[in-house]
């Protein structure tokens, strides 16, 4: 009876030593799993920043050169106009005779009535306010993409500590995990890049 009381003990106490190792097991290799799976989406998020900045950046650079590109052909029309008036003024200035006042009369409105229609058109012609748009929108993905890179790198750190300590790192090494590689800039990358119009 007493020796049945012992193995009794005896079996309790290894099937509690298994079942503890087993948690314990399960524990390391599901926050192992956990934190690749997280480098593994940051890592994604640091991609997915770059191609925003690979889709958004050209669009932008497009739109505000177009921008810029109509505002200048617009205020050369008004030069133009402006120029047109002058010199309808000049000659008017020299004394016309009725004929020629009238013929003058007549291209003085043209003058005007194509100035009214650009000036109506674009009252608010907002080329600097593009560039001060892109400017923002330059700085902001640029931002995106840092906050991304330091998450990563972030996410790298914990699973490197996480598969360096002991006792994980044996069931890591089990698993074959290895360290993860930081983000780190290539050469030449630290220089600002060329944005032209």
């Amino acid at each position: 009876m007493r020796r049945m009381k012992k193995n009794t003990k005896i079996i309790i106490g290894v099937v509690s030593f298994v079942l503890i190792l087993t948690f314990w097991y399960v524990g390391i290799y599901n926050s192992l799993i956990t934190l690749d799976e997280t480098v593994n989406e940051k890592w994604a998020q640091v991609e997915n920043q770059y191609q925003r900045r690979a889709d958004l950046i050209p669009n932008l650079i497009n739109t505000v050169t177009g921008a810029r590109d109509f505002e200048a052909e617009t205020q050369a029309e008004i030069a133009r106009l402006r120029t047109q008036a002058t010199q309808i003024k000049n000659d008017v200035a020299k004394g016309l005779a009725p004929s020629q006042l009238n013929q003058m009369d007549s291209r003085m409105g043209s003058v005007l009535s194509g100035l009214n229609i650009v000036v109506e058109a674009y009252p608010n012609l907002k080329a600097t306010e593009n560039f001060l748009a892109l400017q923002s929108q330059l700085e902001g993905t640029e931002n995106r993409i840092s906050t991304e890179r330091m998450r990563y790198n972030e996410a790298v750190k914990l699973f490197n500590i996480k598969i360096k300590r002991i006792p994980s790192k044996w069931v890591a090494s089990q698993l074959g995990y290895v360290d993860k590689e930081f983000y780190e800039i290539e050469e030449g990358t630290e220089e600002v890049p060329l944005v032209e119009f």
